[in-house]
């Protein structure tokens, strides 16, 4: 809608005046006396049952220019130059406005990047390192709620342990510990001088004196960075194949010496095992694929869950849990929940497989199939198995084997 108001060349500016059906009596509401008779009325607009009157005040003699101009300029968006991938999978980003010209990387989605210009049916875009063209089919740009989504708000701990309360109080009880340098999933920031964050108990709240809060954005992945990701993580496939299975050959070697040296001793065998009752046997690993990794790490179910522990029979955490397991396949990983997001090679929740390691907001777990985990969850469940990998929130899906 346009509005049509009076240009004055020589005139005075009385101000926005109550509603009327006049300009006589729209200036008599508002006060005015001594330009009154040449009060024009610009234009009406409906606001709670009435009209505010634009007007100008201008001497006698002064002549008058009707001209047009545009509504009043909407608010732009914070977000207004950033697009947001919207795709299944991947977009190719082109050096080129044009499909056939040769990509430079690829935008994947919920990507975020940032626009430069448009051309056509194309955004020149920047996005980490990666700079070129992306059909704007497969964008959304200066969507707030888009953008939002994209990113993950993030509370990073900054002191030894964290301890998260069931209320935003110092009072309130604890519902579990995170170590520093792990981070969380930030869900809330309303209430002043605390962070709701999402956690392997539940949500709760951590004071914001000990967290440091950020956004965290993906980006696209250049061509020369793809071909030397996929180098890499073909490599770390091949060492941790290679360990596994090393791993196997020293249990099965060590499993026949004991069997040869106990062949002809089984009243010593009868004793050892008599004397044992309260420790539950448990299976070497047995193979050199994900698979061999679920099958062994579910052994240790119902052993305790113990904070900043790495014993899978007297008590782990669970990052301390999965370090642990993979450490029997003479696979040395980090004992924290957010280092645990960077090992191996990521996979889609698609592609999921006995052994990849689920990560959460402070949480990891292994995937054992069927949907199912097996974790070291708190310290009332001890280690146990979860049938819905997707019961919270999953940031990433990394593969070993």
């Amino acid at each position: 809608m346009k509005r049509k108001y009076v240009r004055l060349t020589a005139g005075l500016m009385v101000g926005i005046l109550a509603a009327g059906p006049t300009a006589a009596q729209a200036s008599t509401t508002a006060g005015v006396s001594s330009y009154t008779s040449n009060i024009v009325v610009a234009s009406t607009m409906p606001t709670a049952g009435a009209s505010q009157i634009f007007v100008e005040a201008m001497n006698s003699d002064a002549p008058v220019t009707e001209v047009e101009e545009n509504d009043a300029p909407k608010v732009k968006s914070q977000y207004e130059d950033m697009a947001v991938a919207k795709v299944k999978d991947y977009v190719y980003i082109r050096s080129k406005n044009n499909a056939d010209s040769d990509y430079v990387g690829k935008l994947y989605k919920n990507n975020v990047a940032t626009v430069l210009e448009k051309k056509g049916d194309w955004y020149k875009i920047k996005s980490g390192s990666v700079k070129g063209y992306v059909s704007a089919d497969y964008v959304v740009v200066g969507d707030d709620e888009a953008v939002e989504k994209a990113g993950r708000r993030v509370a990073l701990v900054k002191t030894e342990t964290l301890k998260v309360r069931k209320k935003a109080s110092k009072k309130a009880k604890v519902i579990t510990l995170i170590s520093g340098g792990d981070d969380l999933t930030v869900v809330d920031e309303s209430k002043e001088g605390w962070v709701k964050v999402s956690t392997s108990e539940g949500k709760g709240y951590v004071s914001a004196d000990y967290v440091e809060l950020s956004t965290e954005y993906t980006y696209a992945e250049s061509k020369k960075a793809e071909k030397e990701r996929l180098a890499k993580e073909e490599e770390e496939r091949r060492k941790a194949a290679e360990a596994a299975e090393a791993a196997t050959r020293e249990n099965n070697s060590s499993s026949s010496h004991r069997n040869h040296s106990n062949s002809g001793s089984s009243s010593s065998s009868h004793k050892n095992n008599s004397g044992s009752h309260s420790s539950k046997p448990y299976k070497k690993p047995s193979g050199s694929n994900g698979q061999a990794v679920a099958d062994f790490a579910c052994q240790f179910v119902g052993n305790p869950y113990v904070y900043g522990g790495s014993s899978l029979t007297n008590g782990t955490d669970c990052s301390g849990f999965v370090m642990s397991v993979y450490a029997k396949f003479e696979i040395s990983l980090p004992h924290s929940s957010a280092s645990l997001r960077s090992v191996g090679y990521g996979v889609s929740a698609s592609e999921i497989q006995p052994g990849d390691i689920v990560c959460y907001s402070g949480h990891v777990a292994i995937y054992i199939g069927n949907g199912a985990i097996v974790h070291a969850s708190n310290r009332r469940d001890g280690i146990k198995i979860s049938g819905n990998y997707r019961y919270r929130n999953v940031l990433a899906i990394r593969r070993i084997f």
